[in-house]
């Protein structure tokens, strides 16, 4: 039975897990980012999916046995194009911080993720018409505008800082043009995972059939990962050979054990957040019902107002003026009444929908 309230507020435990998962990185001392990258990106898109997926979905084997070839193949190709965007994604945190890359990265994800499987199917038409259809794409107009005024908010912030410096006399080093570029691409390419869990959804109801549940989506997520894993593992290795960094990830005795410890910890946390974001956007989508297809924007809009609290908790707009700090609660407002008004408008077409 589909519960798009709880649907909701599944996605908002994904959103929270999704816009934690880079903290960890702020303890890792003594290695490259490039070791720390690597290691997050084997639990995060290999090791997790994978130990999940057998735990959760009955006879997964069997399950992609039984699934067309061409489903196989496509999703995990899919998921391999969306490793880039998660390289540059994390590039990019590295030049504007958590709060504008989540936000115009996620943003474009998040329409181009909605819009586009739409597209695919030729629902776009049927969805708008559907019992709340309307009120579910209003929500997701808000959403848009939510996000570019966080944009413009970001811009704001580097005006700000360009004639502050930190404690110490160093200049900030906020680069909004090299950010801007990286995230764009990431955006577009985050919008690829979301066509590929979506190219993979019939894996999912193979795995329903047998017996997953609401674990049904783990099973397509394995998929996506995989693809991404792949072209982390391929360029970072290079990378860390070229560089002479991969060797950081078994040299305890160059760094200390607790050091080490405390690295590898990290790692595998940044990984279970970012697994956890799309472990708990399976079981939402799950019980969106008819309005599965608003998941994605949800999931995306959620993710963005927490990759704020975060930043505000981390002091990133600590610096900025008065004016910059109320355009920016005004975007936050705006998101929240997106996702009031989708979450209506999904009550009022289940309501709808069990009414016939």
């Amino acid at each position: 039975m589909a519960n798009p309230i709880l649907g909701t507020l599944i996605h908002a435990i994904g959103g929270v897990a999704a816009s934690t998962c880079y903290v960890p990185l702020q303890k890792v001392k003594k290695w490259s980012w490039d070791t720390y990258w690597l290691l997050q990106a084997s639990f995060a898109w290999f090791i997790f999916p994978f130990i999940i997926g057998f735990l959760t979905v009955p006879n997964l084997m069997d399950v992609f046995a039984k699934a067309d070839m061409s489903i196989l193949i496509n999703a995990t190709l899919l998921g391999v194009i969306y490793g880039f965007g998660g390289m540059c994604f994390g590039y990019a945190i590295k030049h504007i911080g958590y709060s504008l890359t989540y936000t115009i990265s996620i943003g474009i994800s998040a329409i181009l993720g909605t819009i586009v499987p739409l597209i695919m199917h030729g629902e776009m038409a049927e969805k708008y018409n559907a019992p709340g259809g309307h009120i579910v794409f209003l929500g997701m107009f808000f959403a848009l505008i939510g996000i570019v005024i966080c944009g413009v908010a970001g811009y704001k912030k580097e005006k700000d800082l360009k004639n502050k410096n930190v404690e110490g006399g160093e200049p900030l080093t906020f680069n909004m043009k090299k950010g801007l570029t990286l995230t764009l691409i990431a955006g577009v390419l985050s919008a690829v995972f979301g066509i590929s869990l979506e190219v993979g959804e019939p894996i999912s109801k193979i795995a329903e059939e047998y017996g997953a549940g609401q674990f049904q989506g783990n099973a397509k997520l394995i998929l996506s990962t995989f693809g991404a894993f792949l072209t982390n593992l391929i360029w970072f290795t290079v990378v860390g050979v070229k560089k002479g960094t991969l060797k950081q990830l078994v040299d305890v005795k160059g760094i200390g054990v607790k050091t080490y410890t405390l690295n590898f910890g990290m790692s595998v946390l940044t990984g279970a957040l970012w697994y956890g974001q799309f472990f708990f956007y399976g079981i939402g989508h799950t019980n969106m019902g008819e309005f599965g297809f608003a998941s994605w924007v949800i999931h995306m809009s959620m993710l963005i107002f927490f990759s704020y609290i975060v930043g505000i908790l981390m002091k990133e707009w600590k610096q900025v003026s008065k004016k910059t700090n109320q355009v920016l609660g005004l975007a936050l407002v705006i998101l929240i009444a997106s996702f009031i008004v989708m979450a209506y408008g999904t009550m009022l077409g289940e309501g709808s929908i069990g009414g016939h």
